[in-house]
């Protein structure tokens, strides 16, 4: 399994993705403190796996408080496809949101090239992951029970936006 630095990581998602450093730093340390990644030991920095990276770029576009950045890592990971639940669904049709950015971002680091046709959307408003498909498709995760298509709130929807291309350039650098 491939590993990168905390500080590379950091360092692939404030130049491709415009996260800003200050912020990213501060969800690292709020996620190391509940145990989401790792936190590394004297003189050794932090190894992070693809999941690990997923997971700090999740707790940067949910755009939740310092102090929910762990939470909303739970939260966004579990989401699932149109809010279906999928319990008692056979092994190979439950695909949590987690699981399904994770294996983006694998592809991402194997080189392939329809992941920089992609767009990810993290919904802040409430949880949602819009991933928006080059022919005009969307396909939604959003929690279990809610109505898939639909707003899930009163008010404005707020949503952070990322280009595929400038992911998959990210997670190349941070792992290649």
């Amino acid at each position: 399994m491939q590993t990168a630095t905390l500080a590379a990581a950091i360092a692939a998602l404030e130049r491709h993705l415009g996260f800003r450093r200050g912020r990213l730093v501060s969800m690292a340390q709020r996620l190391q403190n509940a145990g989401a990644i790792p936190t590394g030991a004297p003189r050794t920095p932090p190894q992070l796996t693809l999941a690990n990276v997923v997971d700090l770029v999740v707790a940067y576009a949910a755009d939740a408080p310092l102090h929910l950045a762990a939470r909303s890592v739970a939260t966004y990971g579990a989401l699932t496809p149109g809010g279906a639940n999928l319990d008692g669904a056979p092994a190979r049709v439950k695909v949590t949101a987690a699981e399904y950015l994770t294996s983006i971002a694998a592809l991402a680091a194997g080189g392939d090239t329809g992941i920089r046709r992609l767009k990810l959307e993290f919904v802040s408003t409430w949880p949602e992951l819009a991933v928006h498909f080059e022919v005009g498709s969307i396909h939604r995760f959003q929690a279990v029970g809610a109505l898939p298509d639909h707003w899930q709130a009163s008010g404005h929807r707020q949503s952070l936006t990322i280009n595929g291309a400038a992911f998959a350039d990210a997670i190349r650098e941070i792992f290649h």
